[in-house]
């Protein structure tokens, strides 16, 4: 079928709309209507991944390999917050037409939440156990009994 110059597939019905070329599926077909000085780049047709997202997962990844090192457990908590703010950002910003990246915003909320609580359970410990006489004692006849072997 050949609608103002432009040939069509057999499958395809075709009507003209407003000036515009339809296709079945009442989408404007690709180039239809748009001169070529009008065009933007290449990729403003497509979704882009909301940048929110990418961030709350890059921050939740870092938050939870950070808090299991243990030494750096206070940044991994530091992380691990952040991840979480910009995981709910990502999701809002995901809602918007032409914008995607919810899943990657959950996976990002998913593991800061999992280095906030890992964080917290690991400060949490720490805490109980520096309060803990009776530990702080073994701990210290241990390191006393590794000093002897040592010399």
């Amino acid at each position: 079928m050949v609608v103002g110059g432009m040939r069509l597939a057999g499958s395809a019905r075709a009507a003209r709309t407003e000036g515009n070329l339809m296709t079945a599926a009442s989408e404007p077909a690709r180039g239809a209507g748009v001169t070529a000085g009008s065009r933007g780049h290449r990729g403003d047709a497509r979704a882009k991944t909301s940048a929110a997202a990418t961030f709350a997962l890059v921050f939740g990844v870092a938050g939870l390999f950070s808090v299991l090192t243990a030494i750096l457990a206070w940044l991994g908590l530091v992380l691990g917050i952040i991840g979480i703010i910009l995981g709910i950002v990502g999701l809002k910003m995901a809602r918007r037409p032409g914008v995607t990246g919810r899943g990657v915003s959950i996976g990002g909320l998913v593991l800061s939440i999992l280095a906030v609580l890992i964080g917290l359970g690991l400060a949490a410990g720490i805490t109980t156990f520096v309060n803990n006489e009776n530990a702080v004692d073994r701990l210290q006849t241990q390191v006393d009994k590794l000093r002897d072997k040592l010399d």
